[in-house]
C-alpha cells in the first residue's frame, strides 16, 4: 500500500494546489461564472471519454504502465496551464489534463489488486485519504503561491508547482512501484473480447446493486462538485475572499476528510458496515451544504464545511468498496473506470449546473439544490441494503482471494 499511497499523495498535493484558484483564474481572463462553471467542467468531460480506456487497458497491460503514463501527461498539461494567455488556452490545458487522468481509477483498482474483501473499505479509505491530504497541501501551496488579492494573483507559480509534483510523482512511480496484477489474470483480461463503452456500462448495470450505486455516486458527486466550483465565488462575494483564504479552507477540508477517511474509515466500517456509511454521509451533506447560504461568521462556515466534509469522506469510500466486492478480479479495472466514468460525468454536470445556477438565479442556489438532491441520495441509499446483499460474488465467480 505504501507506495501507491506515497504516488497519489503527491499527485493529488498537485491537483489540489490547482482547483482552489481555477474560479479566480477564470475570472482573470473576464469569464462570467456560468463560463467558469463550463471551466471546471471541461477536465471532467475529457476525463470521461479516457476513464474507461484507461480502466481495460489497465486489466490489458498491467496497472504501473497506466499510472506512469498518466502522470507523465497531467505534468504537460500543468505547465500549458501555467503559461496560458487567454481564457481558450485555459480550457485546452484543462481538457488534456482530463484525457490523461487514468491515474485514479488505475490507483483504484490497484487497491484492489492488494487487498481482500473484508479489508477493501480500509484500503479505499486509505486512497480517500490521499485524497485528503492532496486537499490539506495542496489548497494551502496553491493560495500561498497565488497570494490573496485574485486581482494581483500569481497563477503560473502554483501551475508550475502542481507539474513539479506531477513529475516527482512519476519517478516515484518509476523507482518503487511494482505491478500489482499478475500476468496471469492480465493473459485472462487480454484473451476477453474487446468492449465498447455501452456494453461495459451494461455489464457493470448488471451486477447486482452496481446500478444504484453508480447513481448515488454520481448524484453526490454531481452536488460536491458544484460546491467545489461555485465556493470561491460565493467567498469572494460574501467574505471578499481571494485565493489565499480559499486555499486555506480547501486546506481544513481536506484534512477533515484524510482524518475520516484515513484515521476513522476501517473503524467506521466494521461497526457500521458501508451501506449504513451511505445513510449517514447523505445525511451529512446534505445537512452541511444546505447550511452554507446561512452563514454570516467564519466559524460558521468551518461547521457546515466540516459537517458537508464528513458526509462526502465517508460516502465515497463506501460506494467503492461496495462495487468491488460485486467484481471479478479480471473486470476491476474496467467496471471501476466505467465507475469513475459515472463520477466523472457528475463532474460534468454538477459544475455546469452549479455555474449556471449562480450566475441566473443567486449565489445561494447551487447550495439548496444541492441539500435538495441529497434528500434524494438519501433514499437511494436507504434502498441498497436490499438491492446488494441478494447476491455477492464468490470464490468461483472469479475471485481467488
Amino acid at each position: 500500500m505504501l507506495p501507491i499511497f506515497l504516488i497519489v499523495v503527491v499527485d493529488l498535493i498537485g491537483f489540489g494546489i490547482i482547483i482552489p484558484l481555477l474560479p479566480f483564474y477564470g475570472e482573470h481572463f473576464q469569464a462570467d461564472p456560468q463560463t467558469v462553471g463550463l471551466l471546471m467542467a471541461t477536465y471532467s468531460l475529457a476525463q470521461f471519454v479516457s476513464a474507461p480506456l484507461w480502466g481495460r487497458l489497465s486489466d490489458r497491460a498491467g496497472r504501473r504502465p497506466v499510472l506512469l503514463l498518466s502522470l507523465a501527461g497531467a505534468a504537460a498539461a500543468y505547465i500549458w496551464l501555467a503559461f496560458a494567455d487567454a481564457l481558450w488556452m485555459l480550457f485546452m490545458a484543462r481538457a488534456l489534463g482530463g484525457l490523461m487522468a487514468g491515474n485514479i481509477s488505475a490507483a483504484f483498482a490497484y487497491v484492489a489488486d492488494i487487498t481482500t474483501k473484508e479489508n477493501r473499505a480500509k484500503g479505499m479509505g486509505m486512497i480517500g485519504a490521499a485524497f485528503g491530504i492532496g486537499f490539506i497541501l495542496g489548497p494551502a501551496i496553491g493560495g500561498i503561491l497565488a497570494g490573496p488579492d485574485p486581482l494581483t494573483a500569481d497563477y503560473r507559480s502554483p501551475a508550475l508547482a502542481a507539474a513539479g509534483l506531477s513529475l516527482l510523482a512519476l519517478v516515484l512511480g518509476i523507482v518503487k512501484l511494482p505491478e500489482s496484477l499478475s500476468a496471469e489474470v492480465r493473459a485472462r483480461a487480454a484473451a476477453l473480447p474487446r468492449q465498447q463503452r455501452l456494453a461495459q456500462f451494461a455489464n457493470a448495470l448488471r451486477l447486482p446493486g452496481v446500478g444504484l450505486l453508480m447513481l448515488l455516486g454520481f448524484l453526490a458527486t454531481f452536488v460536491f462538485a458544484g460546491l467545489e466550483t461555485t465556493f470561491a465565488m460565493w467567498s469572494r462575494r460574501v467574505f471578499d475572499w481571494g485565493p489565499e483564504q480559499n486555499g486555506w479552507l480547501f486546506a481544513y477540508v481536506g484534512l477533515l476528510s484524510a482524518a475520516v477517511q484515513g484515521g476513522l474509515m476501517g473503524r467506521l466500517a466494521k461497526r457500521f458496515g458501508e451501506r449504513a456509511l451511505l445513510v449517514q454521509g447523505s445525511i451529512a451533506l446534505a445537512l452541511g451544504i444546505g447550511a452554507i447560504p446561512f452563514c454570516t461568521e467564519v466559524w460558521h462556515l468551518l461547521a457546515a464545511m466540516a459537517v458537508a466534509a464528513y458526509g462526502f469522506s465517508v460516502i465515497n469510500p463506501a460506494y467503492n468498496s461496495l462495487i468491488s466486492q460485486q467484481v471479478p478480479d479480471t473486470d476491476q479495472g474496467g467496471v471501476m473506470g466505467v465507475t469513475r466514468s459515472v463520477t466523472t460525468m457528475a463532474r460534468v454536470l454538477g459544475p455546469a449546473w452549479a455555474g449556471m445556477l449562480f450566475a441566473q438565479v443567486g449565489r445561494d442556489w447551487p447550495y439548496f439544490s444541492g441539500a435538495l438532491i441529497m434528500a434524494a441520495v438519501l433514499l437511494i441509499a436507504l434502498a441498497v441494503p436490499a438491492a446488494t446483499q441478494a447476491a455477492r460474488p464468490s470464490q468461483a465467480d472469479g475471485d481467488p482471494r
